[in-house]
């Protein structure tokens, strides 16, 4: 996610003449500096920096802040002036039809069965779709009204950063000064944006 913003401000720019002031281009590196702290280490006995996260993961996860820096980008472009929340409700129609079509493929029609079983997780999986694809999405879409994609992006991608808290007080994790750090590099950025 952290790689989205700058994609987003190069295809806001290349699909629509967007530009963004030194400020915004400083918050969106300083966002990503913040971000980048937070997924990368060094081990002592290594004098290289490295991910801390499997390869495989990473590639994927570059291939989904790819997609959604041009989802985002199309969506500014193909939305206009339109209701933000008719045109959140026409990506849902899309994604379901795209879902359906991929879990048809791949004969999994019966797992997702098992899943619907499960009350405790459907109701997890709920109110995590009212945050997120409903209210989350939808104030995305109403924010790329109003301003430039990749300083959209650049706030949307902070959600790492975000859960930091969750983690600590739901999940009882440890974070390290490194992450923590990180996510004041993060905030700081964010607030140059705001400039």
């Amino acid at each position: 996610m952290s790689a989205s913003p700058p994609i987003a401000a190069l295809t806001g720019f290349l699909f629509m003449g967007e530009r963004i002031g030194p400020a915004g281009l400083g918050g969106i590196l300083l966002t990503m500096t913040g971000i980048g702290t937070v997924i990368l280490s060094r081990s002592p006995d290594e004098k290289r920096v490295r991910f801390n996260r499997p390869g495989k993961g990473l590639l994927y996860a570059a291939l989904g802040a790819i997609g959604q820096a041009l989802g985002l980008t199309f969506s500014k472009l193909g939305m206009g002036t339109y209701n933000p929340f008719a045109s959140t409700q026409i990506r849902l129609i899309a994604a379901f039809i795209g879902f359906t079509i991929i879990i048809s493929l791949r004969s999994r029609w019966p797992e997702i069965g098992a899943a619907l079983k499960d009350r405790a997780a459907m109701g997890q999986i709920f109110l995590g779709s009212v945050l997120g694809p409903f209210i989350g999405v939808n104030l995305v879409l109403v924010a790329l009204q109003h301003t430039a994609t990749g300083i959209v992006s650049s706030l949307s991608s902070t959600a790492p950063i975000m859960i930091i808290p969750v983690s600590i007080l739901a999940f009882k994790e440890k974070v390290s000064l490194k992450e923590a750090l990180g996510a004041v590099v993060a905030i700081l950025g964010i607030t140059l944006l705001f400039r």
